[in-house]
């Protein structure tokens, strides 16, 4: 066994080895809970499930910490806006609203929504708000290593001197003179305007609950900050693999890298970042008009459908979505549970098997930088090598296949997002008995040569919107979508 990933920091794929033999260390950056869960959280989240599940499956005691930042700008910004004149409380907002509950809220949308997906809940999800003795010392740390100073304009900020650190740009590879300022804070306390605030002296007209006592005056973490204090806190100075969202590379995660090694820690032996989703070619954005969010996904398809969508690409990559990019999921979705339906009623042991192992391409492919396409495509030849044996009879085979099947679904997550066929809800698990009994009627007729009836069902489910294909690994079918 030799697992491979891509390393943002030195920019090649790399031989994963451990740093405790048998066990394996991962943090990923969870969400800013100021809003409802957008599709780019959800493809993270999925993206380093699927990490973990491989990771599991390769024999390793995954550690797994996600955070959750209930503190930042965004999040009071919005909470005062509850409390304006005039405000209008809709559907994703609450009249008068305290930060805490508006943070606490989304939390909880969040994890609905990783529940509902099949993401498997971290090991320990840590608040930001629950770690703030621990900020204080890394800044203090900082502080004495001469790579952090507190502001002299009286307003109780803390600053990482970003030229104290000769690093500093390493993990974007970005030259220090070419980077814009860091708009966190006022530049006027800042040695340099790229210095990014570690800690925010509390301003007039925010709560006194969004303050804490710190050496340098009342304030709030920055939002680099916790992330480093959280993850040393739970994982230890050194730990195996960092990762988040490509948007999050810079400023997020190169301030994070700089200011722990700064401190002294070594930090992520990995960097691994998932790709952005778009929206037919471009970049999402409210303003116009061209967004999805996974509640809208979840109107549209299964919560199986959405996540085999969000998990289908190379975590790497860009992913695209297309007003028939849940379709042609659906139909994917579909294929599977037809030959898991049609080997379990033939099958005299066809029930899931937990300690079944997934064919031999399908490690290589998710060993090489967890390749899930070239998984995937194992996956869908395994279905119809079962079909194909289904309808030739030959039962060890068949059987084979379905343990396959079962197995390469459990480490991609399809059998942990909310039950239910690829069209949703138990009247499409009625649909699916139905239909399965009727081509399995088909079946019999075409056997014994009684060509009539068998036309009778075909155009019978056809009227009803069920198109059936015949092919080498038998009959499948699908409901007409315009």
């Amino acid at each position: 066994m030799t697992l491979r990933f891509y390393d943002t920091a030195s920019a090649e794929v790399r031989n994963f080895v451990p740093l405790v033999p048998g066990k394996a260390s991962l943090y990923y950056c969870g969400a800013t809970v100021q809003g409802m869960p957008h599709v780019g959280h959800i493809r993270s989240a999925i993206a380093f499930d699927q990490l973990t599940r491989w990771l599991q499956y390769r024999g390793l005691r995954v550690t797994v910490v996600r955070n959750v930042t209930d503190i930042d700008d965004k999040i009071l910004a919005k909470s005062a806006e509850s409390f304006s004149p005039g405000f209008e409380a809709g559907q994703d907002a609450v009249r008068e609203e305290e930060w805490w509950a508006l943070a606490y809220r989304y939390e909880q949308e969040f994890l609905k929504a990783y529940d509902t997906l099949g993401v498997s809940r971290p090991t320990y999800e840590p608040r930001a708000t629950g770690h703030i003795p621990e900020m204080h010392a890394l800044i203090r740390q900082l502080i004495d290593r001469g790579h952090a100073y507190a502001a002299t304009d009286g307003s109780g900020d803390v600053y990482f001197d970003v030229r104290s650190w000769a690093k500093y740009g390493s993990l974007t590879r970005q030259n220090i003179d070419d980077m814009q300022a860091a708009p966190d804070a006022d530049p006027r306390g800042k040695k340099d305007p790229r210095d990014f605030a570690l800690w925010k002296g509390h301003k007039e007209g925010e709560p006194t609950t969004a303050g804490w006592d710190s050496p340098w005056g009342t304030g709030r973490p920055g939002w680099h900050l916790e992330c480093s204090a959280m993850v040393t806190k739970y994982l230890g100075a050194e730990f195996d693999i960092h990762g988040g969202g490509l948007d999050l590379r810079f400023p997020h995660h190169e301030n994070e890298m700089a200011q722990s090694q700064a401190a002294g820690h070594p930090f992520a032996g990995f960097w691994m970042h998932n790709g952005m989703v778009t929206y037919q070619g471009e970049k999402m954005s409210k303003s116009i008009g061209n967004t999805i969010s996974p509640a809208e996904m979840l109107q549209l398809a299964s919560p199986r459908v959405v996540r085999y969508y969000l998990g289908q690409a190379h975590y790497r990559s860009v992913l695209d979505y297309r007003p028939t990019s849940l379709q042609e999921a659906a139909a994917a979705v579909e294929r599977i549970d037809g030959f898991i339906s049609r080997a379990v009623r033939a099958l005299p042991d066809g029930t899931s098997d937990a300690s079944g192992q997934v064919p031999e391409p399908f490690e290589r492919a998710m060993d090489d930088d967890l390749n899930v396409p070239q998984a995937l495509a194992v996956l869908h030849d395994t279905v119809r090598s079962g079909n194909t044996a289904l309808t030739e009879g030959s039962l060890e085979a068949a059987s084979d296949a379905l343990r396959q099947v079962q197995a390469m679904t459990r480490v991609l997550g399809l059998d942990a997002a909310a039950a239910g066929p690829a069209g949703g809800g138990p009247e499409t698990a009625a649909l699916d008995v139905l239909v399965e009994a009727q081509l399995a009627a088909r079946a019999q007729a075409r056997a014994t040569k009684d060509w009539a009836a068998s036309d009778a069902i075909r155009d019978t489910l056809k009227q009803a919107g069920v198109v059936v294909e015949d092919g080498p690994d038998g009959a499948t079918w699908s409901l007409k979508r315009d």
